[in-house]
């Protein structure tokens, strides 16, 4: 990390507005850099050691910021788009006006564990096809799921597109009735991240996706407290251990 930065990008990251929302707080004489008036909002400090205050309120800065998102549906996975609703479209302030984006992405009719930051080099390792970081999604899906599905996961499945997937974990929480139209409940985990990969593998094998929720990521497992649309800061120890980088096995 740089020593020095712009001060209007750090009260930016803070949650003190845009960057033009700041300009008028310069204006106003509202924000001191050890005790003395900003003109400059561009003006170059160091927020470890400069004092930086807006309206008299201290500026306490951190360098990066990772929020745990229970996805709801209804909204898509990206910073930005003309027509739909996002994910950061959720977030409040100071969150709201900082340069967050979601790490992957989930389906539209999909909820569940989202990660967001400003953290490009965490995101770069969490989605790179060669740490093989496990995803684990809870799901109900048509008709009776049995063994023999476990079977074929566990070996790979060959999807539409002639791409077969890596093995995976099928666990089955509770089976299937076509005859009553009961759906099965299961929980699948998936070391990779192919388009709408879940809902592709169980139609290789004749089944539908009805309700779709990821609940881990890596070693970050979803919030149970958190009902669709609420968010929290990750604790330091979800954050060390998500920076770690151990590979979940199956």
């Amino acid at each position: 990390m740089k020593t020095t930065q712009r001060l209007d990008k750090i009260l930016a990251h803070s949650g003190y507005g845009t960057r033009s929302e700041i300009k008028l707080l310069v204006k106003r004489h509202a924000v001191t850099v050890n005790g003395k008036a900003i003109k400059d909002s561009g003006l170059q400090v160091n927020p470890d050691t400069d004092q930086i205050e807006v309206e008299g309120e201290k500026v306490h800065f951190q360098a990066q910021t990772y929020l745990m998102l229970n996805k709801p549906q209804g909204v898509i996975s990206a910073t930005e788009d003309s027509r739909e609703r996002t994910v950061l479209d959720l977030l409040e302030p100071p969150f709201a006006h900082m340069a967050l984006f979601p790490v992957g992405r989930l389906d539209k009719d999909t909820e569940g564990l989202l990660l967001l930051t400003d953290d490009g080099k965490l995101a770069h390792n969490l989605l790179s096809p060669k740490k093989h970081v496990a995803k684990t999604y809870y799901a109900e899906v048509t008709g009776l799921v049995d063994e023999s599905d476990q079977a074929v996961f566990a070996q790979g499945v060959e999807l539409d597109d002639g791409y077969v997937t890596m093995p995976a974990k099928l666990v089955i929480l509770v089976a299937g009735d076509p005859s009553l139209l009961k759906n099965s409940k299961i929980e699948l985990t998936i070391m990779e991240g192919k388009f709408h990969q879940v809902k592709r593998m169980f139609i290789a094998v004749g089944k539908k996706v009805t309700f779709l929720k990821r609940i881990s990521m890596g070693s970050l497992k979803l919030d149970e407290y958190l009902a669709p649309g609420e968010y929290r800061e990750l604790t330091e120890d979800e954050l060390q251990q998500l920076r770690g980088g151990k590979e979940n096995e199956l």
